[in-house]
């Protein structure tokens, strides 16, 4: 029988403000606002003394000044936050080698296995809870799960400062009570429309029938399903893992023809389209590379609108880089290579009841990574691919 996983969420309070406090006593105890103080500004961080009067981060800053015009607004310090964050880092590393950074001051953990070294699950995040105090002078919320989005939940209900651990038996008595809103990927607008079907907890959520999953979530009914039920299969992935994915293909002769050279792309989209998938991520961004006869090489980059798996979308904007490539100065393609980057998980929020081109998309590449993983990848293709 294998080892249950302890995974740990680690999410700092109030990082930038938090910073900023520590290297200026005069603003300890009172609200401070990071972020560009103009017409349009954003929060970048409150501190925990500004949020009893609605400020949070990504709020406008006009927004945030009429509800605490008492508040200290300080400009940012990028190179300030990433040094404390490395120092961060480097703590996380003591305590394993699988940290999954979510942002410059959140990361999950996988312990499993560490009990020898540092105790009890619960100690251990002590343990890590008390180094950062003492090493960097600022406070940390962890939670404790036997996955990651049972650990995210954790570290949510103690803030600041706060350490909560879900233990595998209380799984469900947990999950149960929490509001549906609490549950990972759905948005305001999911959550409303949940809520008036009778959907107020996450338990609600357990216990609807398969057939009303399949109705509501389309493609996505298992992984909610499993959610409710609070099973994550997904693995703590480290950085270096989890930067981008990305497929290449070299032509025996340079190849001519821009629409030859488009069929390859499209075929390489929809192979790391499913890969993205399979791992659970979602890209926000799309970067291609393309290599001439004479060994030249360009990469073009795309940023996209939010996160995505869809492969319509994967390949909208490939497609789109391509195109302004090849209409400018289209060249005899010896290399095609393209990238799904800046991968994370969980960010997506579903668009329900509300979507229904988002729903058949989510459908066709349910279908179509069943039939490639049973039959192989070149059983179904898109009509662009084919000869």
């Amino acid at each position: 029988m294998s080892e249950p996983r302890v995974i740990l969420h680690v999410d700092m309070d109030a990082f930038f403000a938090s910073i900023e406090q520590l290297d200026d006593p005069s603003l300890r105890g009172r609200p401070v606002l990071v972020g560009y103080d103009g017409p349009r500004g954003v929060v970048a961080a409150a501190s925990y003394e500004a949020r009893p009067f609605g400020c949070h981060s990504a709020q406008p800053m006009s927004i945030a000044k009429r509800m605490c015009p008492q508040a200290v607004i300080v400009p940012g310090r990028g190179s300030r936050y990433r040094e404390v964050s490395k120092r961060l880092f480097e703590i996380f590393d003591r305590f394993s080698p699988l940290v999954q950074p979510l942002s410059v001051d959140e990361a999950f953990l996988d312990a499993t296995g560490t009990q020898r070294l540092f105790g009890p699950p619960e100690e251990l995040a002590a343990t890590l809870k008390q180094i950062i105090r003492d090493e960097l002078e600022l406070t940390a919320s962890v939670g404790v799960a036997p996955n990651k989005f049972l650990a995210k939940l954790a570290s949510d209900m103690d803030k600041p400062d706060g350490l909560t651990v879900i233990e595998p038996e209380r799984v469900l008595e947990v999950l149960d009570k929490l509001p549906i809103g609490r549950m990972w990927g759905i948005g305001k607008v999911t959550e409303s429309k949940l809520i008036q079907r009778g959907v107020n907890t996450i338990g609600d959520l357990r216990r609807m029938p398969p057939e009303w999953m399949k109705d509501r979530f389309g493609a996505d009914a298992e992984r909610y399903a499993n959610l409710c039920r609070g099973i994550d299969d997904r693995p703590v992935m480290p950085d270096s893992q989890a930067k981008s994915i990305s497929h290449e293909h070299t032509f025996d002769t340079d190849i001519p023809d821009p629409d030859a050279v488009r069929r390859v792309l499209l075929d390489q989209v929809e192979q790391v389209a499913r890969r993205v998938r399979r791992h659970e991520f979602k890209a926000k961004s799309v970067t291609l590379k393309i290599r001439f006869g004479d060994f030249q090489t360009i990469t073009r980059s795309q940023s996209l609108d939010h996160p995505t798996d869809s492969t319509d979308e994967l390949w909208a904007a490939a497609r789109a880089i391509f195109d302004r490539w090849a209409s400018a100065s289209f060249s005899p393609v010896r290399l095609i290579g393209m990238a799904a980057g800046s991968l994370t998980q969980g960010e997506g929020q579903l668009d329900l009841f509300g979507n229904d081109e988002s729903d058949r998309r989510r459908a066709v590449d349910a279908a179509t990574d069943a039939i490639t993983t049973r039959f192989g990848k070149r059983a179904i293709r898109r009509g662009g691919t084919l000869d």
